[in-house]
């Protein structure tokens, strides 16, 4: 700490020997090695409340994230319920609907006629000139050519 070489503790060990005198050396020793004992705790609490404050200091910036996660979890929270979502494809995936909420049909209701809807790139002309899907007039399916 204080860089001394042995020749240097010496010689300031024997002006105090001659200044202070060999009767109250040995009380200004104790006293010098209890005050070097003071400052080293002191210096030593400072460290460790100066390392504590840096830590909470760190540890208010890594609150201060994991806050902002949850904020922006809990915003996203009642939009995005991947189990539900997962469960809704399942469900349209067995019951043969792509996208149809549950509880609607995607399929056209019964009529009782014999229509065959046309695609919506053919033109109604070519359809009503297809045999294939031209109607019947008395209700009826042909059945055939009759000789």
């Amino acid at each position: 700490m204080l860089d001394m070489s042995w020749g240097e503790v010496m010689l300031i060990g024997g002006v105090a020997l001659i200044v202070i005198g060999p009767k109250d050396l040995p009380k200004a020793l104790r006293t010098l090695g209890q005050v070097t004992t003071k400052v080293r705790r002191m210096a030593g609490e400072f460290q460790h409340q100066f390392n504590e404050a840096i830590r909470e200091a760190e540890l208010d910036e890594v609150r201060r994230d994991v806050e902002g996660v949850k904020r922006t979890v809990d915003a996203a929270k009642p939009g995005f319920n991947p189990v539900d979502t997962i469960r809704n494809e399942i469900r349209s995936a067995v019951e043969g609907r792509t996208g149809a909420p549950a509880g609607t049909s995607t399929t056209p209701p019964d009529t009782g006629s014999f229509d065959v809807p046309r695609p919506a790139s053919e033109p109604a002309a070519a359809q009503a000139a297809s045999p294939a899907t031209a109607k019947p007039e008395t209700g009826k399916p042909e059945t055939g050519p009759t000789s």
